[in-house]
């Protein structure tokens, strides 16, 4: 499938790339390339190959829930630099 310079800019505009016209010659063949490699991608026969649902075979570990020691309210906020009553106090940040 073959990219003309029209087509650049207009790919370019809409992913906000800036480049000078003495490259769009290079990024257009470049693009076409990848769209014959996709094309050919198109080719294979996938009807009896299962779909991949990640790339990593990696497996989580599950494992129980154990309840451990947790600070209490006040050792919480022991060290807090600003608090008020029962919370952190903190910069607004909204108007």
């Amino acid at each position: 499938m073959k990219i003309d310079a029209n087509s650049i800019r207009k790919i370019a505009h809409l992913a906000r790339l800036e480049f000078d016209e003495s490259s769009a010659e290079k990024m257009s063949r470049d693009m076409s390339q990848i769209l014959d490699w996709v094309e050919q991608l198109n080719e294979i026969d996938t009807e009896n190959v299962a779909p991949l649902t990640t790339m990593s075979s990696e497996v989580n570990d599950m494992r129980e829930d154990k309840v451990g020691h947790q600070l209490d309210h006040e050792s919480g906020l022991k060290n807090a630099p600003e608090r008020d009553a029962d919370y952190f106090r903190v910069p607004k940040v909204l108007e």
